[in-house]
């Protein structure tokens, strides 16, 4: 009965080993791809675009195609929405600044870029893993389903809108101003020089 339990002992002791440093180099990579936005979101198109020539290639799985877009449309709520929500904190008495003399609160999403990243990816990544299941292939009018989602992604966009507009907060940096900072000493007086 002794042998048994070592022989299970030795065998994990290699899978745990294994796992964790398939652990650490994904970290490592996934640390790696951090400051780099635009080459992480054309990954994630790939991967997008693989999984839906697999959706089309099959004539099938559109149940999955459609669980896939309702995740990615709660995770652009989270994306969109402030981390403190000025609605609940209107009714505890404190509230966005409205005047010029009120304290500035920087916008900070309820779900940040990376983790928003993530998610997508790897909801493509399952969602194409699981096209190769007949299981997952459930008959279903795909057109129901399009017309659906598209129904429930204009309400929910128009009442985030609403919000962002009452609020007066908008998560993109596109329209805000940008400061320079000062410029250094030494640029200016080669600019004086010349």
């Amino acid at each position: 009965m002794g042998g048994v339990g070592g022989d299970a002992a030795s065998t994990m002791a290699p899978l745990d080993k294994w796992r964790n440093e398939f652990q650490r180099a994904f970290q490592y990579y996934l640390d790696k791809s951090t400051p780099l936005p635009l080459y992480r979101w054309l990954g994630t198109v790939g991967i997008a675009l693989i999984y839906f020539l697999r959706v089309y290639y099959v004539q099938g799985f559109y149940i999955i195609s459609y669980g896939v877009g309702i995740y990615i449309l709660n995770l652009l709520i989270g994306f969109l929405s402030p981390k403190i929500d000025p609605e609940l904190e209107a009714m505890d008495g404190a509230s966005l600044p409205t005047k010029e003399s009120d304290e500035f609160k920087p916008f900070i999403r309820r779900l940040p870029e990376f983790k928003f990243w993530y998610a997508i990816t790897k909801a493509f990544l399952v969602a194409f893993v699981l096209t190769f299941f007949s299981v997952f292939d459930v008959p279903v009018f795909w057109p129901i389903l399009l017309f659906y989602w598209l129904v429930l992604l204009v309400l929910t966009m128009k009442r985030q809108i609403v919000h962002m507009i009452k609020y007066k907060y908008i998560p993109f940096d596109l329209g805000k101003q940008r400061y320079g900072g000062k410029r250094s000493s030494s640029s200016s007086s080669r600019m004086s020089k010349d």
